[in-house]
């Protein structure tokens, strides 16, 4: 599916965005191997979340979708053997925890996904889960599919080469099958969701900084998860109203949690005009609303921890970027190249067919902003996240801009255009 979109002159309204894509996932693997009931409000039905849904059904697990609400009838923390192979479709999210949890279980099982899924790195979790006592084979000892034999595990102490949510997770995950504590240290903070929701289950995870404890239980427990809205969503609609003029937007009930908000702190720094209101917390996340008006945004360099805290912002921040006045730097990105598509390259490539002053680095991007640029026809690389960025590139375009494939938008926002055209 293409979509068509010409240039607006603002965008005014209320955004309710989907709920947040990570608490999501978490939400449906812990209430599977808490006992009892977990009642899971607000979930984002988008097609990643269903595949961690198809997956853990698979494994014995009884779970029904009442309108918005999940209801999760949870197994304890042993599943049942899957006799099919497991498909976490395009969902890294799916494939790196769930293996985390399949590396404690009593069986085998083999795991793989979507051609795009299968191009990305697993030898960053299958290291330390053979290490803990797992048997993990893959092709060429890093993609899916992968084979897991589950065993008892041992506690390790262990130091990630990169700052990710996804691997310390996973690790997490397996920590709670272990013979003792395990120690997990990263080089920059990465988003502590699972720290919060897995002890909000009655988890026993301690956290300092950039090192999480992780001491085994024997039970998690069900209970009621509200699902904020997704940070990640918000931002296409935060820089759309900061780069259109005479712009304004409310986004209700978003999830502030500062392993998040390095956007936030990005757009502020750039000089654009954010408001957080009415700070509450939900099942140990803040959430608060967000009031984003016009301003006039300038160049900053990006690099360095922070970027943990926005990597799947980086796309709508390079659109950002290319609107403000003088140069923008982001460095220190290399992950971007291991995503969906390898963004570094597909948003230089389609920004530029754009008239963007862009440039591709090893690490990043060199961009120069520019007043506006030209609608042509742009390719999403079936990325959701770099359809959504050139939509909003789109919206102070001259002319019409077509983008291919831009159903992909359903992989974390099924809804996204539709709340675009309200706007």
């Amino acid at each position: 599916m293409d979509i068509e979109i010409t240039k607006k002159r603002n965008v005014k309204g209320v955004v309710n965005v989907p709920g947040d894509k990570s608490i999501s996932h978490r939400a449906i693997m812990f209430g599977s191997i808490a006992e009892g009931d977990t009642i899971i409000e607000g979930f984002l039905k988008s097609d990643d979340c269903f595949s961690t849904i198809n997956c853990m059904r698979k494994l014995g697990v009884n779970i029904n979708i009442v309108k918005d609400d999940v209801y999760v009838k949870g197994n304890g923390m042993y599943l049942h053997e899957s006799h099919d192979i497991l498909d976490a479709g395009n969902s890294g999210t799916t494939m790196r925890l769930l293996s985390g949890i399949l590396a404690g279980q009593k069986f085998t099982t083999v795991l793989t996904g979507d051609e795009s899924l299968r191009k990305r790195p697993m030898a960053r979790i299958i290291k330390p889960l053979n290490m803990m006592g797992a048997e993990i084979s893959a092709i060429d000892d890093n993609y899916a599919p992968l084979t897991i034999k589950g065993n008892v595990l041992k506690g390790i102490n262990y130091k990630t080469e990169v700052a990710s949510a996804q691997v310390k997770s996973c690790i997490m995950l397996a920590s709670l099958y272990a013979d003792d504590e395990t120690i997990i240290e990263e080089p920059f903070l990465s988003r502590n969701h699972s720290e919060l929701m897995l002890n909000y289950f009655g988890g026993n995870f301690e956290s300092y900084e950039n090192k999480i404890v992780c001491h085994p239980v024997e039970r998690l427990h069900g209970c009621k998860i509200c699902v904020p809205g997704d940070i990640s969503s918000a931002a296409y609609f935060i820089v759309a109203a900061s780069i259109l003029p005479q712009s304004e937007i409310l986004i209700k009930n978003v999830n502030v949690n500062h392993t998040r908000t390095g956007i936030i702190d990005v757009i502020k720094k750039m000089g654009g005009n954010i408001e957080i209101k009415d700070e509450r917390v939900l099942n140990n996340e803040p959430v608060a609303d967000i009031i984003v008006k016009s301003s006039c945004l300038k160049g900053i360099e990006i690099g360095g921890e922070i970027i943990p805290r926005l990597i799947d912002e980086i796309p709508i921040i390079a659109v950002a970027a290319s609107y403000a006045e003088g140069e923008t730097v982001i460095k220190d990105a290399e992950e971007l190249k291991v995503k969906e598509s390898n963004r570094i390259d597909t948003m230089v490539c389609e920004l530029k067919k754009m008239g963007a002053d862009i440039e591709a680095t090893n690490d990043g991007m060199i961009i120069h902003g520019r007043e506006t640029l030209n609608g042509v026809l742009v390719d999403s690389y079936n990325d959701h996240r770099v359809a959504m960025s050139l939509s909003i590139a789109a919206l102070r375009a001259e002319g019409s801009t077509k983008i291919k494939n831009a159903e992909c938008v359903n992989i974390s926002f099924p809804d996204f255009y539709s709340v675009l055209n309200v706007l």
